[in-house]
């Protein structure tokens, strides 16, 4: 078979488990296609095509003899570059970081592993995490396969531009305040973040604990539902994780209450906002009721989000000081102070900068005019959401306010690319799970529409997203 790369997760499994084609096969294409791609897009920072392809012929012998596989056998999958994973270098785009090789695997990357997933490569990020554009990467930036001029969102920018130009299935991300939603909307996939504690998240490097989570990235809603099938549930390794193996489907539901956010809508632009109401008509016309609601605490939400994530950014790097974790460099010829300044001092410019504000916010004077106020608002803003979950069973909104932008357009200022998180920070700020599906184009740029759920109704999130898949039907492939 031709063109095996466009399949998506589902028709992977099914095709290999039915003998249509081979897992060498598919594999030796998904490796084809990134080494003819990537060079334009610079989604992976490393790739291992012996690895993946002696996994593969042994998958295809263990069907051969009728052995059971799992449910994700043989798709190719692609692991953002700060999810630990064993034998495999995990930078998180930093120099910091540039030689580590974990002795373990993430709780996630076990588990896809034993469902028979087969891991192509680590995915290009925004160093630490820290960023909406994948441009903060010592690597160099992720581009856009729509338009490469453009920058495809981030911080999982390797993770979504990956899938949207078909070197590998699905991916996972990490989402800190938009982070897996953001790219998706800007490169045309689909993209989860979960309830927090619903996906383990041991084995993945901190940026701010309370907020992040990981998720997956997919070609479609049912990419979606299979991996979150595999990677969700208890962990004994993560406490925070919730009580509970949820087992996903998909179904056409009636009787639906839906909430366009107010606030969320007026600030996008124009062109977003049109294709946003265009998404409503269609929930109108599945029978959903659909109402425009406001969520007054959104106006605070960016700068509690900031205020919060980046207190727990300047703790997480502090063991960045090459005696606990770092890159080699000899300490002779130094006193402490000094060499530690000219450790830390090779984090890039954004990472600095977010530690230097979180420092500044715990400060002894400044902690409770700052951090603690952000505490407050963020139980403010869970406090709304629960009453509004009451009446509805989602809220919609656009994923970003914005179309995607070209290179450097906004990093002159980075207190406007921190604004342009408005929409997704909610979701993180109160640990409810969120998606964004490709609702249209403009101008040949993607547009995405996000949908929030209450905690732990991933259900009901994944049947709406299905049904608005189903009704808009966007055909989905950059010309690469």
């Amino acid at each position: 078979m031709s063109d095996l790369y466009h399949l998506t997760a589902s028709e992977v499994t099914n095709g290999i488990k039915e003998g249509s084609f081979r897992a060498e096969d598919y594999i030796s294409q998904i490796l084809q296609r990134i080494e003819k791609i990537d060079l334009k897009i610079n989604s992976f920072i490393n790739v291992y095509k012996e690895r993946a392809l002696k996994e593969a012929i042994a998958l295809d012998k263990k069907i051969k003899q009728g052995l059971e596989v799992g449910r994700l056998a043989g798709v190719a999958v692609g692991i953002k570059d700060n999810i630990c994973t064993k034998d495999m270098k995990t930078t998180c785009a930093s120099k910091m970081l540039e030689n580590y090789t974990p002795p373990y695997d993430a709780t996630v990357v076990e588990k896809l592993r034993r469902s028979g997933a087969i891991i192509v490569g680590k995915l290009n990020l925004d160093e630490f995490a820290m960023g909406s554009t994948t441009q903060f990467s010592i690597y160099g930036p992720t581009r856009n396969p729509w338009d490469t001029a453009y920058v495809p969102g981030g911080s999982s920018g390797g993770s979504a531009s990956s899938v949207a130009a078909f070197e590998c299935a699905v991916s996972l991300g990490s989402d800190t305040g938009g982070s897996v939603r953001c790219p998706s909307s800007f490169c045309s996939v689909v993209g989860l973040k979960p309830t927090y504690g619903l996906v383990s998240r041991y084995g993945l490097i901190s940026y701010a604990n309370s907020l992040e989570q990981i998720g997956p990235i997919g070609k479609n809603v049912s990419d979606i539902v299979m991996t979150m099938n595999v990677i969700a549930g208890n962990d004994d390794k993560d406490h925070t994780t919730v009580d509970r193996k949820p087992e996903y489907f998909l179904e056409h539901k009636k009787n639906v209450n839906i909430g366009l956010v107010k606030e969320l809508i007026q600030a996008a632009d124009p062109a977003v906002a049109k294709c946003i109401y265009s998404a409503v008509d269609l929930f109108i016309e599945s029978d959903y009721i659909c109402e425009e609601i406001s969520l007054k605490s959104a106006e605070y939400a960016v700068a509690s989000y900031y205020t919060i994530a980046m207190a727990e950014a300047s703790s997480n790097l502090a063991r960045y000081d090459n005696i606990r974790y770092g890159y080699d460099s000899s300490p002779d010829g130094y006193e402490w102070n000094t060499y530690y300044a000219k450790v830390r001092g090779n984090f890039g410019e954004e990472v600095k900068r977010r530690i230097l504000l979180g420092s500044y916010v715990l400060s002894s004077r400044y902690y409770g005019k700052y951090y603690l106020k952000a505490q407050k608002i963020r139980s403010l803003l869970e406090q709304e959401l629960n009453s509004l979950y009451d009446k509805y069973d989602v809220l919609i909104s656009p994923t970003m306010p914005i179309l995607p932008f070209k290179f450097d357009e906004k990093i002159e200022d980075p207190l406007t690319l921190y604004k342009i998180d408005i929409n997704t920070v909610v979701a993180n700020l109160a640990g409810i799970p969120a998606i964004s599906i490709p609702a249209g184009f403009n101008n040949g740029l993607p547009i995405g529409l996000q949908i929030m759920a209450k905690e732990l109704q991933e259900q009901t999130l994944l049947n709406v997203a299905f049904e608005y898949e189903n009704r808009a039907n966007i055909k989905r492939s950059p010309q690469l």
